[in-house]
């Protein structure tokens, strides 16, 4: 999992950079570099959602696996976590948990997460992640500059998600296909674009309970798979 590791690593840099610019820089600068990744992440999740070959499976997966999210209410489990980890490090900053749940889904949603996380566990190359490692640690810089040491805690999901999702595939690779793959990025590109719009503040949107969506629609594939 060297991808993952370096990825972790980098997001470390970038937001301890970024705390250290946290209250320098004038509020306004902040707030317009945010929106700048708000506007990044919804076309991103749109590039990646329009990339669906199977737009039925697609909305059937996010409706399902949202309905399950929000019974399991993943959202309130994450965010109880992250208290916890807030009070541990005595820490006050009022957007430690919305700062971990934003890093960790922009970092984890993204079609080179799954891409790359799958070509790592697959053949054992982890040129894709290490790319993504890079643009991590510069968005984790702005973010963290905005939302503070939340954003560097992040890595903790990151890596449990990303490397668990490397493992996953190196067991699975004999019956992982592209058409398996396109489906399970547009579904993250959904996921992507719900993000966007809590970034933008536009929409309230609890994107931790549609993350079931990810399980559905691999479901979906298998099932499509044999009939």
């Amino acid at each position: 999992m060297i991808g993952t590791v370096v990825n972790v690593v980098t997001v470390i840099i970038g937001g301890t950079i970024g705390m250290l610019f946290h209250s320098k820089v004038p509020k306004r600068f902040i707030d317009i570099a945010f929106n700048g990744i708000g506007v990044f992440t919804l076309i991103l999740g749109v590039s990646m959602a329009i990339q669906s070959q199977q737009q039925l499976f697609m909305v059937f997966s996010i409706i399902i696996g949202s309905i399950v999210g929000e019974g399991l209410d993943l959202d309130k489990q994450l965010n109880r976590l992250s208290e916890r980890f807030k009070k541990r490090l005595k820490s006050k900053d009022s957007n430690f948990s919305t700062g971990l749940i934003t890093a960790f889904l922009l970092f984890c949603m993204g079609s080179m997460t799954i891409l790359g996380a799958i070509q790592e566990g697959v053949n054992q190359s982890p040129d894709l992640l290490l790319t993504k490692a890079t643009m991590d640690g510069f968005a984790a810089l702005a973010l963290a500059s905005t939302l503070g040491i939340g954003v560097i805690f992040s890595v903790i999901p990151l890596f449990i998600f990303q490397g668990g999702l490397t493992l996953l595939a190196g067991y699975l690779q004999n019956y992982l296909n592209e058409p398996m793959i396109t489906e399970l990025s547009a579904v993250g590109g959904l996921l992507l674009i719900a993000l966007a719009l809590n970034i933008l503040e536009l929409k309230a949107i609890k994107v931790m309970n549609m993350l079931p969506s990810l399980v559905v629609i691999i479901i979906f594939m298998v099932v499509h798979q044999f009939f």
